[in-house]
């Protein structure tokens, strides 16, 4: 545990070299990113925080946007990192454009999977009945709904560890650290894109509903210096539905 702003995170780091940080999504934790810190870990020092409320890091206050990132510069101010390269899942591709676009000297550049600037506004009331029923009914009833709706057809059914991780990651949140970060993506805003000037991987699946390639697409052309790649048979949960895509993609975009 390291104390971050008067709060305890579970940090991870492995490996050697330039700094990577690595930020997982909502009901994630650092262990989403095990197969690629994994590879990635043998070129960059790669650190893989449980954000405030997720994983082992309990929720001490109310989470948002804002306070996630400067936990986050925080982190990188403890570990004396002037500027890191990011990799963020989902709700982690938000904190990771808000500290692009307000800190851009800390940013070399952003790997976004599953991206989205802002949740659309049926999504937010739909976060907000989510961490209700966190609160009154547990995690179990939302990790099998999510296993059903967020994954691929072909994870589902191919892919029965792929499923089983993810229930299990999502139904070992703590009920109130999940609801709260649920709140604080229903209240997430776009940052000012134009001021996102690093170079930018978005990558998401085929068959993914929060970041459909549509959307991401309409993303990318928001972001200057930004490229898309798109996951055949893929749903939300990039990193673990795809590992060895995603492993393959990064490689690309970092050692071309």
């Amino acid at each position: 545990m390291m104390s971050i702003n008067n709060k305890l995170l579970e940090i991870e780091q492995q490996g050697q070299g330039e700094a990577m940080i690595m930020l997982h999504g909502l009901g994630g934790t650092a262990n989403a990113w095990y197969a690629q810190a994994t590879l990635m870990a043998r070129s960059f020092h790669v650190i893989r925080p449980d954000m405030e409320g997720s994983g082992r890091s309990p929720a001490k206050g109310k989470i948002s946007i804002a306070t996630l990132v400067k936990d986050i510069s925080k982190l990188m101010d403890k570990l004396n990192i002037k500027s890191a390269h990011f990799i963020g899942h989902s709700m982690g591709t938000i904190i990771c454009q808000h500290l692009a676009a307000s800190r851009p000297a800390r940013v070399k550049s952003l790997a976004l999977l599953g991206p989205l600037a802002e949740p659309p506004q049926p999504a937010r009331g739909a976060l907000k009945d989510r961490a209700s029923a966190a609160r009154n009914n547990g995690m179990i009833p939302i990790a099998d709904t999510l296993v059903q709706v967020a994954l691929s057809a072909d994870s589902r059914i191919h892919q029965p560890a792929v499923a089983a991780f993810v229930r299990e990651i999502i139904m070992r949140q703590d009920a109130e650290g999940y609801a709260r970060n649920c709140e604080a993506l229903a209240a997430a805003n776009s940052t000012n894109l134009s001021k996102i000037k690093c170079p930018t991987l978005l990558m998401t699946g085929d068959e993914d509903g929060v970041a459909p390639p549509a959307n991401v697409q309409k993303l990318s052309r928001a972001i200057k210096r930004s490229k898309v790649t798109i996951l055949n048979g893929c749903g939300h949960w990039t990193p673990i539905e795809k590992p060895s895509e995603v492993n393959a993609a990064l490689m690309n975009f970092y050692f071309g």
